[in-house]
């Protein structure tokens, strides 16, 4: 058995960019064990200093978009300029062991190869929106730990994975050429959010099927309403397979940043990504105290059961329990 790292270990490995240090450190922030939970917060809290200089990126679309293999090639692409990369991939968990069900490292032979690169699997779990219940974490340590470039692709499971929007800056949703939902797919989900929207396969047959996709996207984001005073969404093909598209795609992800740097909305963007942690970790906090209350867990099974049997209403369920906790709910 790895012995315990100490909180000295962590934070003077993860500064060195020690891959495998860095590696136990998401591991433990990951955790559910308590003990390991507070040892990842105190690691963090003193590498929160050397965090923020990262290009955040989120690469996201649904599955079959080539999220893994776009970003092998972009990864690559990024390492020949000279920059380190990390990517956090969310993978699809399994209902039986709660592990990643894809391994997307297996994805990116390439990546997964080169010192400069780190690439972190990990199961998207119960947490919604895309991304694991630390995948903030694991950012932030992977920028104390010298990345300049931090992708995070979501376990791709449809339109809704809106919560990578509050922990990266720019959001790049991929796309493919007659998939049906053009110009419907706009006014859903995760699009709304979009920095670039990248039009994915644009190879062999199927480039001039990705360049009608592109206009048609184009004009959609042109009457929708802009998230950004300094940014309006752009729409870009590219080609994970062959590389082609991937630097005019990365230059629009730096005009972005450069765009939100220039207005000051950069720095507006992160610190309510912190507020929005802050009382995630609140919420999240009063949750676990609710459901551990010894009140609660002596009426939870009856009041469950009445309101599956419709004997109350999951109002007066939840006044029921709020009430075994302490809290008087006269809503």
């Amino acid at each position: 058995m790895t012995p315990r790292a100490s909180a000295d270990d962590l934070v003077r490995g993860i500064e060195s960019g020690d891959r495998a240090l860095l590696a136990r450190a998401i591991t433990l922030a990951e955790s559910a064990r308590p003990e390991d939970a507070c040892l990842a917060e105190e690691v963090l809290g003193r590498l929160m200093p050397r965090t923020g200089g990262a290009i955040r990126t989120g690469i996201t679309g649904v599955p079959g978009a080539g999220k893994s293999t776009l970003i092998d090639s972009l990864g690559m692409q990024l390492l020949a300029q000279g920059k380190k990369v990390a990517v956090l991939a969310v993978d699809p968990s399994s209902s039986v062991s709660g592990g990643s069900i894809l391994a997307d490292k297996t994805r990116m032979p390439r990546l997964a190869l080169e010192g400069n690169a780190f690439i972190r699997p990990s199961p998207g779990g119960r947490a919604g929106g895309g991304v694991t219940r630390r995948s903030r974490e694991a950012l932030l340590l992977c920028e104390a730990a010298g990345y300049d470039v931090v992708l995070v692709e979501t376990v791709g499971a449809g339109q809704n994975e809106i919560a990578v929007a509050r922990i990266v800056d720019c959001l790049v949703v991929l796309v493919l050429a007659g998939a049906g939902d053009e110009l419907q797919g706009i006014k859903r989900g995760i699009l709304e959010l979009a920095d670039v929207v990248a039009v994915n396969k644009a190879d062999g047959e199927n480039v001039a099927a990705c360049g009608r996709a592109e206009a048609e996207y184009a004009l959609a984001l042109g009457c929708a309403r802009a998230r950004s005073s300094s940014w309006r969404p752009r729409v870009t093909r590219v080609s994970g397979l062959t590389g082609a598209g991937l630097p005019e795609l990365w230059q629009l992800v730096e005009e972005h940043r450069a765009a939100l740097e220039g207005s000051g909305e950069l720095e507006e963007a992160r610190r309510n990504q912190r507020r929005h942690w802050l009382w995630e970790r609140v919420e999240e906090s009063l949750q676990a105290a609710f459901r551990g209350h010894p009140g609660v867990q002596a009426r939870l099974a009856q009041v469950e059961a009445d309101v599956l049997e419709g004997t109350i209403t999951p109002a007066q369920g939840a006044r029921a329990l709020l009430a075994a906790f302490g809290v008087d709910d006269n809503g």
